[in-house]
């Protein structure tokens, strides 16, 4: 998707806050892009603390601590939650596919992001891990990953809302409900 259409769709909302221009003041870039979107991280992180085997189909809050920053370091092959600062509201002709940035996978540093489906809304929870040996440090405010906007001719027959997604609406970092 060419950046005019998505300026277009971030003006009704689909992105919130929207930064207009792809901005690097001596940051992670971040903002509109060619064809897709650099959304940003979040000061609120979950810093992964446990000890017992993880089990994604019942996940102990427990097993993390909460933390808030303007830089997170993530632990010698370690994982993190975060999420984005943006709000997203996916319209149901789109699908919107996400990649970690490739300065932080230049430094060991990988990025999970579901895609995000039609009709999907809300803040992005990211698991962003530190696959090197040594610990690793990410920055709020700035760029951490890229949207890129795939579109249909017609609208999907079965969206996100319609089957009522167990994160819809997501609001701050989400644990497996």
């Amino acid at each position: 998707m060419p950046d005019k259409w998505i300026r277009e769709e971030a003006h009704k909302g689909m992105i919130r806050p929207f930064f207009e221009g792809n901005i690097r003041p001596h940051t992670m870039s971040y903002g509109l892009s060619s064809y897709g979107y650099d959304f940003t991280l979040a000061e609120e992180f979950r810093i992964f603390k446990g000890t017992e085997p993880l089990d994604p189909k019942d996940t102990r809050p427990s097993d993390f601590e909460d933390y808030s920053g303007t830089e997170c370091t993530i632990a010698p092959h370690g994982f993190i939650l975060g999420r984005t600062i943006e709000v997203f509201s996916i319209p149901r002709d789109i699908l919107a596919i996400c990649f970690g940035k490739s300065s932080y996978a230049r430094s060991g540093i990988v990025l999970h992001i579901p895609p995000l489906e039609p009709e999907w809304r809300g803040h992005i929870t990211l698991m962003i891990a530190n696959l090197a040996p040594v610990p690793a440090i990410v920055y709020s405010g700035e760029g951490i990953g890229q949207a890129i906007f795939l579109s249909t001719d017609s609208p999907c027959e079965i969206s996100y809302a319609d089957k009522k997604g167990k994160y819809q609406d997501s609001s701050g970092i989400v644990h497996t409900k």
